[in-house]
């Protein structure tokens, strides 16, 4: 069962991430900012995943400390779930277009976490969302379930498909990435025997 349940407890934000990599799409999310649920809510229909999100925040500061600790959160589910990695197909990609918009990622849940981000957005704000923070949603995705992850939109012009094609991108391409390969068996696809970081992975 590649579940996780993950609490993340600070002076700022309180978050409970409750995570199932081979569920059927389900979410229930209340991060506090609706923007952010609209976004994770991809993740779990496109992703195949059963999620549940619950985040309480500093929100009368800014959404920066609940978003951040949403996505570490988030991540950190993930890397729980995969255990040691056996089995998985380990990268992934995905193309997403949204209207005039499209948006390339490719990941390797390679342990050594690194994001390329090359997103670009016209406006500050996405409903109550800054969207400086949505780059960061990926960052600190990616540094806690120890992903490789390169993001770019080629080319679109509306934020709102713009943000929403980066997260469907992502979601497609982390299911191809965690699903189970039966070639690899109980392998763990790795020349170094173990998916835990370092050079030559």
């Amino acid at each position: 069962m590649r579940q996780a349940e993950v609490t993340r407890n600070t002076l700022e934000t309180q978050v409970r991430v409750v995570l199932d990599l081979d569920g059927s799409g389900r979410a229930k999310l209340a991060s506090g900012v609706p923007f952010l649920d609209h976004m994770l809510d991809q993740i779990a229909r496109h992703g195949m995943v059963d999620l549940e999100i619950e985040a309480r925040g500093d929100l009368h500061i800014d959404a920066h400390h609940t978003v951040e600790d949403t996505a570490l959160a988030l991540g950190e589910a993930v890397s729980r779930a995969l255990g040691d990695r056996a089995g998985i197909a380990r990268f992934g990609h995905a193309y997403a277009p949204m209207d005039e918009t499209l948006t390339r990622v490719a990941l390797d849940v390679s342990g050594r976490p690194f994001l390329v981000w090359k997103v670009a957005f016209s406006q500050p704000r996405l409903g109550t969302l800054d969207t400086e923070l949505i780059g960061h949603v990926f960052h600190s995705f990616a540094q806690t379930a120890g992903l490789t992850l390169h993001v770019e939109t080629l080319y679109g012009r509306n934020n709102h498909h713009i943000a929403e094609s980066a997260f469907k991108a992502l979601a497609r391409a982390l299911r191809m990435a965690v699903a189970l390969d039966p070639r690899v068996g109980q392998a763990i696809p790795s020349t170094k025997g173990s998916l835990g970081g370092g050079p030559g992975a």
